[in-house]
């Protein structure tokens, strides 16, 4: 995929049930904008849920819910493209509506999910996740403001993140469902999250640095 790029590349936007369906939404009269602003809240309340993950009565229900809410967030992060390009209704500010509920719905989520950590350090953890999240997508913006275009590249881009947070939660199930706590899970799903989007980071400004610098005049 080249760099130039300003849609990251998914194989899913081929798949002709999301087409349709995006095609439905757009019959109701819903707007791209509209459906980004939704995955917002749909992190919100995923987000929420998670952090209850403490009230042990209710595990799996909160579980449930915050997975469910991760998922309808990233088809609202399908769909609104679709509707946007493929359906005509792309505006002059559909890509503030596009990046912006995404960093919210990253903080809503990571952070939620840190609160059910059981130790003092987990909303920390939590924090700092949410921060290096959303500097990957900072310094993707940064580097195409610069003229250097979009880097989506990893290797813990938000499909990537997004995967290992399922994960996460799956085996936080798992444990708990074998062992009656899932604290093991959640602390080593938040270090690989944290450090895959901290290497990310860098990695991009690698890319951009070095592209500067090959594209500058030779002395």
């Amino acid at each position: 995929m080249s760099q130039n790029q300003t849609r990251r590349e998914l194989s899913s936007r081929k798949v002709n049930a999301f087409q349709k369906f995006a095609k439905f939404l757009v019959t109701l009269g819903l707007t791209p904008n509209q459906i980004s602003i939704l995955s917002m809240l749909f992190a919100i309340i995923g987000g929420g849920a998670l952090s209850q993950l403490q009230n042990t009565e209710n595990f799996y229900i909160f579980l449930l819910i915050g997975f469910i809410g991760i998922q309808l967030r990233l088809l609202c992060n399908l769909v609104d493209g679709l509707m946007a390009i493929e359906g005509g209704l792309k505006t002059p500010t559909g890509e503030l509506f596009n990046d912006v509920p995404d960093r919210f719905s990253d903080l809503f989520l990571f952070f939620g999910l840190s609160l059910s950590i059981q130790s003092w350090w987990g909303p920390h953890l939590g924090w700092a996740t949410s921060v290096a999240a959303i500097l990957t997508a900072y310094v993707r913006t940064l580097g195409a403001s610069m003229g250097q275009g979009h880097d989506f590249k990893g290797p813990l881009a938000k499909q990537h993140r997004m995967a290992v947070m399922n994960l996460t939660l799956i085996l936080s199930g798992t444990e708990q469902l074998i062992f009656q706590h899932y604290n093991y899970s959640l602390i080593t799903g938040f270090i690989i999250l944290f450090v895959g989007s901290s290497v990310t980071v860098f990695t991009r400004l690698y890319r951009i640095s070095k592209k500067i610098n090959d594209s500058a005049p030779q002395k």
